[in-house]
């Protein structure tokens, strides 16, 4: 007799209750074994300074007025050591363990006191309260981690965000409350220091931003050189005129044109996950999510198994970098046009100009797009997501460029090349993208170029209309780069213009090493 989905749900839900009622017990009885003054989350206090011997040879304690980082700079690694971790190993932490006490954390409440603030530090005044798993800063805390080792960093050290607050307002809306809207970063993230001051300053709890707003000036030669064509106007308001250049004397050169610049606002993301949300996005659960983040990053996070009851993760990824051009109110405006480019980054084009793909151009050919539709009263968007090589990687990608040079770069093997040396086409799974989306207050996208089938698929599956979307103009596609091109149109992805079918792939190849060696 078949078992039903329903008997198997209740055996696995038995199971999972069993397994944590095991590591609870586990806990508990690891705390019997231990000195009955500290708790396996309580670091023993700093060893006293003892007469020297030959064995033993005393730590020196820094003083309040000393700076750790000064002291640890005179001691030894095993000194240093036991100084900033005088306590045992603790490899995970159960639910049920003495001391935790995990802060409230209610995901997609509208009030901010309700949702609770994300916390994820091992300091000893935050250990004990933490809800969320991970380190903040995404790849950047292995940096942070070396420095605290190497004695540049005092891990105790309290950032002073005084006159760090947005200076553009990016407010509260309907998709912020919505836990089904948001769940790849925190929504609160630009407002921790207003909006959780009392469990900062009073509570003592090691809170941080994961999210900052600023204004800039963008300077690219590619506008220079459109402001020149005539192909963007300086109004004084968006596109400015630039400062004179100066002659290798220091006087001002009035010959040359200087250029322009382009008034932007601008926010950082880093990437901070609501699990039940990230399983249910990607269609699987949060179990099988839970398994395998933590199998296939090594084990590095054992409390994704151990702790089921923090629901948050930072995962150490790149988060994503939010453009915008003109008056930002505008963006929550349906009544405005609105241009939008989501772009996943590429080192090697966007930064250096290698022309084996149409990154750079399409990044430049899209800033220009956003400053016109800006400069006709409405708003720009550009989403600059850290997905390198389709989040493959550059080790990857470039692995698949030598594959490709030497098996004849032609459009017919273009994604099978990346399938042979990842076993998979891409990774960059677009849907958690459209969250920043809903975050800015977005409703509508008027014009969105991309060929992107991913992207476009996944802002208007999770509810925002794009009216009219456009591909790169055939003339900007730099001639290397059409094998990309139209392995993509053949594949399916959006062309205005051309048509290219199977068998015209073998006709489209690039260039080899030989013609580039001089």
């Amino acid at each position: 007799m078949p078992v039903s989905d329903a008997v198997l749900t209740q055996i696995l839900a038995q199971l999972e209750a069993m397994q944590v009622s095991q590591q609870a017990m586990q806990a508990k009885l690891d705390n019997l074994t231990q000195p009955t003054n500290t708790t396996p989350l309580e670091p023993k206090s700093p060893p006293k300074a003892t007469p020297a011997t030959p064995e033993s040879k005393p730590v020196p304690i820094p003083t309040s007025p000393t700076p750790i980082r000064v002291a640890l700079a005179s001691l030894t690694d095993k000194e240093r050591e036991k100084l900033l971790y005088p306590g045992r190993v603790n490899l995970t932490t159960y639910p049920d363990q003495h001391g935790i006490v995990p802060q409230p954390l209610q995901w997609g409440a509208a009030d901010p006191s309700v949702r609770g603030p994300v916390i994820c530090s091992r300091l000893p005044s935050s250990i004990k309260q933490r809800n969320a798993l991970g380190a903040h800063a995404g790849s950047y805390s292995i940096y942070r981690a070396l420095s605290i080792a190497m004695g540049a960093l005092d891990p105790t050290h309290k950032p002073d965000y005084s006159k760090t607050e947005p200076p553009v307002d990016i407010p509260f809306n309907p998709s912020w409350a919505d836990p089904t809207k948001i769940v790849s970063f925190d929504p609160w993230g630009h407002l921790v220091p207003q909006v959780f001051r009392k469990e900062m300053e009073e509570l003592g709890l090691d809170v941080r931003p994961s999210i900052a707003v600023t204004k800039a000036h963008l300077k690219m030669s590619e506008l220079d050189e459109a402001a020149r064509k005539g192909e963007l106007v300086v109004d004084g308001t968006i596109v400015l005129q630039s400062r004179p250049l100066l002659n290798p004397d220091g006087t001002k050169n009035t010959e040359a044109s200087p250029g322009v610049e382009v008034n932007v606002s601008k926010a950082a993301v880093d990437p901070v996950w609501y699990l039940p949300g990230v399983a249910e996005r990607f269609g699987i659960s949060e179990a099988l999510l839970r398994r395998a983040l933590f199998e296939d990053t090594g084990g590095m996070y054992p409390e994704l198994i151990t702790r089921p009851d923090i629901k948050v993760f930072l995962p150490p990824i790149g988060g994503c970098t939010i453009y915008i051009f003109g008056n930002p109110a505008f963006m929550s405006d349906e009544s405005k046009e609105l241009t939008l480019r989501v772009h996943d980054e590429c080192n090697g084009s966007d930064v250096f100009g290698s022309d084996i793909c149409t990154c750079k151009p399409y990044l430049t050919y899209a800033i220009e797009e956003c400053i016109r539709g800006a400069q006709r009263g409405g708003v720009g968007v550009v989403a600059y997501f850290r997905k390198e090589g389709r989040a493959l990687g550059e080790v990857t990608k470039y692995l698949v460029y030598n594959l490709r040079k030497r098996g004849g770069d032609s459009a017919d093997k273009y994604f099978k090349s990346t399938e042979m040396i990842a076993g998979v086409k891409d990774m960059r799974f677009q849907a958690l993208m459209p969250d920043v989306l809903h975050w800015l207050g977005i409703k509508k996208v008027d014009k969105m170029v991309s060929m992107s089938d991913m992207k476009y698929d996944a802002i208007v599956k999770s509810g925002i209309p794009i009216l009219h979307r456009y591909d790169l103009p055939d003339h900007l596609i730099p001639p290397d780069s059409r094998v990309e091109i139209d392995a993509k149109i053949a594949a399916g992805y959006f062309s205005s213009g051309k048509q290219v079918t199977e068998a015209d792939l073998v006709k489209t190849v690039g260039r080899t090493w030989e013609e580039t060696d001089h």
